[in-house]
């Protein structure tokens, strides 16, 4: 699927969010967004530094469906294909990635307010139960999350996502297919901007 990703011409909402990005990376916010961690995210210590790198992918160019049953540390199991035909937003993280910290209340943010139209999974792609546990406390994130220990959640996302792109996010599409991704952190605006595109397909 790799060969059918393709950049494509961004809308002008896009656009617009691309613009709005910089300034929302400027900004500050609650404590949380403040954090040590999080100002160190123009440095490149085994994550994707800087803004991140969107790509969205056609509807007739959209690979099979993504099959994924998973445990939450809740200790709840969902299926990817229970989901359809809801959109799913998949955010690769770990708890001392710079990025990820700094995206962490944009995510939060934009997974309220879509609550209706996407399901919003985190996949920690690093850490013990206690670190990751640790994150979703002190940033107060309400969506369920996993502990990517044996790597299936990456090797799903392994011919849509470039290797070890940590902090990164995919949508699926209502038929659980690849729509649009983003390697890098991501800001409220493009990802807002991105699930309505795929939602008004």
């Amino acid at each position: 699927m790799s060969d059918e990703i393709e950049t494509r011409g961004l809308t002008r909402r896009g656009l617009l969010s691309l613009a709005a990005s910089a300034g929302a990376l400027a900004l500050a916010g609650c404590s949380r967004e403040n954090d040590e961690l999080a100002q160190q995210a123009g440095s490149d210590q085994g994550y994707v530094s800087g803004s991140g790198v969107i790509t969205q992918v056609a509807p007739a160019d959209r690979g099979a469906p993504l099959e994924l049953d998973f445990e939450t540390l809740d200790g709840e199991t969902l299926s990817l294909a229970e989901l359809r035909p809801t959109l799913v937003v998949i955010n690769l993280w770990y708890a001392a990635c710079p990025p990820c910290r700094k995206e962490a209340p944009d995510l939060i943010s934009v997974s309220e307010e879509f609550s209706e139209d996407a399901v919003f999974i985190g996949a920690n792609v690093r850490d013990q139960a206690g670190a990751a546990e640790a994150f979703i406390s002190n940033f107060e994130v309400p969506y369920p999350n996993m502990l990517d220990t044996d790597g299936a959640m990456v090797a799903l996302l392994s011919d849509i996502l470039p290797p070890q792109a940590t902090p990164s996010t995919v949508i699926l599409d209502a038929e659980g297919r690849a729509a649009a991704r983003v390697v890098g952190a991501v800001d409220a605006s493009t990802l807002r901007g991105m699930i309505e595109d795929v939602r008004d397909e």
